[in-house]
């Protein structure tokens, strides 16, 4: 999940396009494909902006501090990842939960790159324009690499890619017929992008041997502009889990919010009902982190009791899972959604312990 922190504040130095290395946060950068990136997904304006008052400035609470990854499953993933040039949400967005989900033997695939054509204001990931480029080798690789992984269940993301005409459709659902070919044990998660609301390209992806289709509306009605970029919409992604759903009964539908960008309380039930109208089967909450000086503040710390709270909400609304917390993310141990029981997360034993 995008929504993740990524990367340290770096030094807002402005200057000409620098090389992917040399790059720093806000920083233009040419990629080894040849197009124009900017560093963190928003372009420096002078001097970085004060993180200002309240809780964005504060230290993190305990219970978001997290032991750095280590485990003999953690350097085996890591190592397959590495070698077969293949980029990964766990750490493009320096996921917290990167240790305990490769120990597990679970990773999520970033596709089509680690440059995506939107700059949304909570998300560190690279902006630019990859002009149509693909890698063909892409789908051999995936699902090369699932297999010596040995993965049970897999999560396939990836950036927006509005330069393409299908929004990458065509190649997701390649990438996943090429992991089921190879790894018919394996099952298959797409996080994909809203491929701008056309429901044919939604189609392409829930056709390809998917088990669960997953679009994230991110936060609320109120707050989706200016959090995400203008090409995104709450109705929008609304429109396309629903119709995955309609499309094919049979594939789970899931999305995710982040929560303390100053949202209320009814808001938060309000979103709940849109996403049951839709049919939306499993959803996941988890607390937002500024990356950057020049990303969103975070407007309040919610509590683990907090997440407890809103989880049990979900649960009395008909979803079939809800992974509630404040380190949980969108992929967060996906393949334990449906054990009813927070994907093993004990909040309480949480806030306790840090």
């Amino acid at each position: 999940m995008s929504e993740l922190e990524r990367k340290p504040i770096a030094n807002d130095r402005a200057g000409p396009p620098q090389g992917p290395a040399e790059a720093r946060s806000g920083e233009k950068y040419v990629t080894p494909q040849g197009f124009t990136a900017i560093r963190d997904g928003i372009k420096s304006r002078g001097a970085a902006p004060s993180p200002g008052p309240g809780p964005g400035a504060t230290p993190k609470p305990p219970w978001l501090r997290v032991r750095a990854p280590s485990g003999a499953g953690f350097g085996a993933v890591g190592a397959a990842v590495h070698a077969h040039r293949l980029a990964t949400v766990c750490e493009e967005a320096k996921c917290p939960n990167i240790g305990e989900c490769w120990n597990a033997g679970t990773a999520t695939l970033m596709l089509m790159g680690a440059v995506c054509t939107r700059a949304c204001r909570f998300c560190s990931v690279d902006t630019g324009n990859p002009r149509g480029w693909l890698d063909p080798d892409e789908p051999a690789r995936v699902a090369r690499t699932i297999e010596l992984m040995r993965l049970k269940y897999v999560v396939l993301t990836s950036v927006d890619r509005d330069d393409l005409p299908d929004g990458g459709a065509g190649h997701y659902a390649a990438c996943v017929r090429a992991v089921r070919q190879r790894n018919p044990g394996t099952a298959v998660e797409a996080l994909t992008p809203d491929f701008q609301g056309a429901l044919a390209d939604v189609e392409t992806v829930v056709d390809s041997g998917i088990e669960v289709f997953a679009q994230n509306l991110e936060t609320v009605r109120r707050l989706t502009h200016p959090v995400r970029d203008p090409r995104a919409g709450y109705e929008q992604t609304l429109r396309v889990l629903a119709h995955a759903k309609r499309h094919r009964s049979s594939v789970l539908t899931k999305t995710s919010l982040m929560l303390g960008l100053g949202e209320t309380d009814a808001e938060i039930a309000s979103t709940l009902a849109d996403l049951r109208d839709a049919q939306v089967d499993l959803l996941t909450l988890g607390q937002y982190l500024r990356p950057t000086a020049r990303h969103l503040p975070v407007e309040r710390y919610v509590t683990p009791a907090e997440f407890d709270r809103y989880r049990d909400w979900a649960l009395e609304r008909g979803f079939l899972e809800c992974v509630s917390g404040p380190l949980v993310r969108s992929s967060y141990r996906a393949e334990r959604a449906l054990d009813r029981n927070n994907a093993g997360l004990d909040n309480r034993a949480l806030a306790a312990a840090r």
